[in-house]
């Protein structure tokens, strides 16, 4: 039923933290929106779901992955998850699981998989920046997920497209951030 239910509509849910809940914007301008209204534009077989928390680490969005796939039934699920893990010194190998299972879930609800790729800045000591880098490519490789790089490509160095606090990217960043996917998940809706 589920199929079925995807060959018509098809749901594209997004599970993420802060840098995909707005934080710190204005609602509705966010790069999860630019994608639902600029991309995806007047193409009403698409409903975007954003069920991205501020402050949400890899063990949140895993714990509430099983009710959003029954919930949603997306053909497409889109993981921006492991900054807040970083930020709070977690276990880089439990961050890691906690993404492969939310991929392997995701498969088999027969979504296919976006892997959002982040870094951290070099304070964390140059092994676990390193580590963090790479978790998100070796779980797209190994999950046969897409990955995006790294959600800031592109603007990463520039402080003007940062919050005041440094961290959250601001308004006139999201354009950039939306590309960033936008590339990847065209050829997961193609």
């Amino acid at each position: 039923m589920a199929n079925a239910q995807n060959s018509s509509n098809k749901t594209i849910l997004v599970i993420g933290d802060s840098l995909s809940a707005e934080y710190g914007i204005e609602r509705g301008k966010g790069w999860v929106e630019i994608i639902k209204s600029d991309f995806l534009g007047d193409d009403d077989n698409y409903e975007v779901i954003n069920a991205s928390i501020s402050g949400d680490t890899t063990s949140g969005g895993l714990g509430r992955l099983p009710a959003l796939l029954a919930q949603h039934t997306p053909s497409v699920v889109i993981v921006e998850l492991g900054s807040n893990d970083a930020l709070r010194g977690l276990s880089l190998e439990v961050s890691k699981k906690n993404l492969e299972n939310m991929s392997e879930l995701s498969k088999q609800a027969q979504a296919k998989v976006i892997i959002v790729g982040m870094q951290i800045p070099p304070n964390f000591g140059p092994v676990y920046t390193q580590q963090f880098k790479e978790m998100f490519a070796q779980v797209a490789q190994e999950q046969d997920a897409l990955l995006v790089p790294f959600l800031f490509e592109h603007f990463a160095l520039d402080k003007n497209m940062f919050q005041d606090d440094g961290i959250h990217p601001n308004e006139a960043a999201q354009k950039t951030m939306a590309e960033n996917v936008w590339t990847v998940l065209q050829q997961a809706i193609n």
